[in-house]
């Protein structure tokens, strides 16, 4: 739901009523995951996106349905086969649905949408399934730490959901985490879906030439805010590269000392020139981000190994380094190399092989967690 936040932000300051419609649990080859939303105001007028078109009617109308009635209900839709228009999922996985009401009474999630609006970073966490007098209560967590809202029931369920969602927070992560109601992790109690709102993650492009440029366009297809910085100024400029958003003059390692990265943050090292490369990768794969890859030949990348060696790197430091950089995918323009880099971030956000689907049966959509990407429950 908060990635419709802009748009759901002015229709609570239109005075809309509305209803949004969230994707919470997900089973099989399920097309869009936990948090995709369809939001349809009162007049008809709907956005967002909850199954990328398998069910999107019978939805709509649920939501039709609920700003009538005003009742928050869970709907699942799994794989139909008994005609051609049968609602269902042509796909073969399975998606819990929650369609809820909004109007004035409901403060914690027009926050929620307020913040997300502006940019700061928040999580909401909802009951999605458990007892109908809870479904749907929500609270907001900030940043900060500081928290408004109520689950309802016992008092350390509050808790439980503020320490879980501020975890998924600083992960930048949405997921779901099974609770009892008196807080505790025994499951079968109630089911918490936590959506987290964050700036957009951070892609360092180091070295100004082609290359970089189509990397820019991608990353930023991919939803990050990306930065390009070399330490030659007639090169890092505005005309070569107009997509950036921010381009940095300065020596590679000396900016990244000094700028803030974070466990989502990709670091693209394309100067292959040693004399950047080394003390720039030596200060990069030092770094908890999610993403280092350096662009060379296979002879480059021995050198740089050595290099690296000699500067003090370690095993476990040096295995963290992706190079030569990107996917095997035979490219050889600047956008197919963008591309085949883009194709590696990707796979290793998600825990992908890289590896062709065809014959794979291996699973199409990953469960996040366990994929390592989301934190546990504590």
């Amino acid at each position: 739901m908060l990635d419709l936040a802009g748009h759901l932000d002015e229709w609570i300051e239109e005075g809309r009523d509305f209803a949004v419609a969230t994707v919470v649990a997900v089973g099989g080859s399920a097309p869009r995951p936990p948090g995709a939303a369809l939001a349809v105001s009162a007049d008809g007028t709907a956005i967002g996106s909850v199954s990328g078109g398998c069910v999107e009617g019978a939805v709509y109308d649920l939501c039709l349905q609920v700003l009538q009635d005003g009742e928050t209900r869970v709907e699942r839709f799994g794989y139909s086969d008994e005609d051609a228009f049968a609602v269902g999922l042509t796909c073969g996985g399975t998606i819990d649905i929650m369609i809820t009401p909004y109007d004035a009474g409901r403060t914690v999630q027009a926050a929620a949408l307020s913040a997300a609006a502006h940019g700061e970073p928040v999580a909401l966490a909802r009951v999605v399934h458990g007892p109908s007098g809870l479904l749907g209560r929500a609270v907001l967590v900030r940043a900060d730490g500081t928290h408004e809202g109520s689950l309802g029931g016992h008092p350390e369920l509050d808790r439980t959901a503020i320490v879980q969602a501020g975890a998924l927070l600083d992960g930048g992560r949405t997921g779901t985490i099974e609770v009892s109601e008196d807080g505790s992790h025994c499951p079968g109690g109630l089911t918490l879906l936590v959506e987290s709102a964050v700036p957009a993650p951070r892609m360092i492009v180091f070295g100004a030439i082609d290359f970089a440029a189509a990397l820019v366009r991608a990353g930023k297809f991919l939803g990050y805010h990306v930065t390009v910085c070399d330490a030659r100024p007639v090169f890092a400029t505005r005309v070569r590269f107009p997509e950036a958003d921010e381009i940095v003059v300065d020596w590679p390692h000396r900016y990244l000392r000094r700028t803030e990265t974070d466990a989502r943050t990709v670091l693209c090292v394309l100067t292959h020139d040693a004399k950047f490369d080394i003390p720039l990768l030596t200060e990069a794969l030092r770094l908890p981000v999610a993403y280092v890859g350096a662009m060379g030949s296979r002879r480059t990348h021995q050198d740089r190994d050595r290099r690296l060696r000699e500067a003090g790197l370690n095993e476990r430091e040096l295995a963290r380094l992706r190079s030569p950089i990107g996917l095997d995918l035979g490219a050889r323009t600047p956008e197919e190399t963008a591309l085949s880099i883009a194709a590696e971030i990707v796979a290793a956000r998600h825990g992908g092989t890289g590896r062709p689907l065809t014959g794979a049966g291996t699973p199409i959509h990953r469960d996040e967690r366990a994929a390592g990407q989301l934190p546990q429950p504590v």
